[in-house]
Formats: C-alpha cells, structure tokens, sequence
C-alpha cells in the first residue's frame, strides 16, 4: 500500500444500530466511545451525522468534540447532512436549521467537508439547483468548510456521476464539489473511465468505499441502506474504482461507508475492524494492478 491510504470512518460505519431509514436515528454510542475506538482501530478520519452532533450539544460544548478528536489523533472531521438546500417550499425551513447547525458546527471543529444531499423527494429546477449549491459552497467556505454533494441513482437530477460533474464544472466554485461513493457510481452502471476521463481532481472532496451484491435487493434505496458489503467482498470492482479515482490526483482520506443490516449488529471494534481490512486489502489489490 502506498503511503496515501488514509482511511475516515463515515458516520454510519461507526453510529452501531442507527440507520439513515430508521426506527434509530442517534447512535446508541457515545462520540467518547466512537471516536475512540475509530483511533485505536487505525484509523484517522471521522465522520458525524447532524442528529448525534446535536445530542452532545445538548450537555456539552462544540469544543469537547474538538478536544476529543486531538486527544486521539483523528486529523479529519466530516459532517453531513444538508438536505433540501434548494427548496422553496416548507423543506426549506428545516434545511436552514441544519445548514445553520452544521456549518457552525464546521467552523469551530475545523471540519473539511461536510456532504450535502440531492434531490430525492422532488425535481429540482436544474438553473435553481444550481445557483443554490453556489450559494451554499460560498456559505460553506465563510466557516472555513466546503460542500460535497453527493449524487445517488434513486435522485430526479443529480442521479449519476456525469450530471454532478455537469454540475461543479458549471458552478465552478472551488468550495463546491462531489462526494464519490463507489455505490452510487457503480449501481447506475457508470464505467469508472469517466472518473478519471471528465472529473478534474479538484472537484473530488470526499471518496467512500463499500460493495453490494450483483443486483439490487429491493429498491435502490433499500439495497444501499440495509444490505451493503465490506469493500471486495462483492459485485464492485473496487480496486479498479480506486485506481480510477487515484489518477484524477486524489490525495484526500478514503471514507468507508458501512450502511448494512448485519454491520449494524457487530459490536464498535469489530465493525472497525472488518471495514478498515476489508478496504486495505482492496488497496494492496489496486497496488498489484499498477505494478
């Protein structure tokens, strides 16, 4: 492995029962506990969901956190996730209130990204759509952060990699840009040519690594919340994503998003512990492969 693999643990990997589909929202751990099993584990990015952000502030302040993540050795902190950015509508009030939290949030714990979500409950008016992620990049880099959208195939307009490229070339803002989870490039069936073909390297925020089976089980929202694999043990080819994503210049953390029925059950440090060896054996394939 080269000396770039730095892995972050993306919120879902380390939140134990919680899931972005519910019943649990909040993770049953304590960020104490998350964050330190995260740094005994090896790795050295972490990542936080608004809804547990928002517990420990109800005892404790921003600060703690800030604190907790030096006294560990965790160099990268993520925060997700703003939804509805672009509404006009009622969603726009709740968004705001995230969009508030979160970016003060950014500002005093030193966050570099925080993911932003697409349109999944509505078509979004695509010059509208636009204009707002350029808002909210600049927003983004007044608190010292930036954005990262994150495209998903079950979205109306950001539902593959090439319409979010569409999309931060356009804007061309440098605090805007795309979070690239290999589940959402490889459902839709995008050739990960285009990663590096026709993304230019610094539109590439943030990378998340993970598998799935050879077809979906259920809906495309289904199979990517409960049923997701430890990177190689699936249909992905993800050596290949990694090298793919490698030659756009990429220097950044490596995510593991962990999003599954089973992973949810494991206790912290084994959950860790298969995602964290799961990935790096993927890296030592994609080392192999450039030899």
């Amino acid at each position: 492995m080269t000396s770039e693999t730095r892995l972050l643990a993306t919120c879902w990997t380390t939140a134990g029962s919680a899931s972005p589909a519910g019943p649990i929202y909040r993770s049953p751990f304590t960020l104490e506990e998350r964050i330190a099993a995260t740094a005994a584990g090896g790795w050295t990015g972490f990542g936080l969901v608004h809804a547990d952000l928002m517990e420990f502030q109800r005892a404790r302040p921003l600060e703690d956190i800030r604190r907790l993540l030096d006294d560990h050795g965790i160099e990268q902190l993520e925060l997700e996730l703003i939804e509805d950015w672009w509404a006009d509508d009622d969603r726009r009030s709740a968004s705001d209130a995230v969009r508030h939290d979160i970016f003060a949030a950014a500002e005093v714990l030193g966050a570099a990204t925080v993911k932003v979500g697409p349109d999944t409950a509505a078509p979004a008016d695509p010059e509208r759509f636009a204009e707002s992620f350029d808002a909210l990049a600049t927003e983004a880099a007044e608190h010292g952060t930036r954005v990262a959208l994150e495209f998903l195939p079950f979205a109306h307009t950001m539902h593959d990699l090439e319409a979010g490229i569409e999309l931060v070339t356009g804007v061309d803002n440098p605090a805007g840009g795309l979070c690239l989870d290999i589940w959402h490039v490889a459902r839709p069936g995008t050739d990960y040519s285009v990663i590096a073909e026709s993304l230019p390297g610094r539109y590439l925020f943030a990378v998340e690594l993970n598998d799935a089976s050879t077809r979906p089980v259920g809906s495309l929202f289904e199979d990517t919340v409960h049923r997701r694999l430890l990177p190689g043990q699936g249909s992905f080819d993800v050596p290949g994503f990694i090298n793919a994503v490698r030659r756009t210049g990429y220097r950044g953390m490596w995510g593991v998003e962990m999003l599954s029925d089973r992973h949810r059950t494991l206790e912290l440090p084994r959950a860790l512990e298969e995602a964290r060896s799961a990935a790096l054996a993927c890296f030592t394939e994609a080392d192999r492969r450039l030899v």
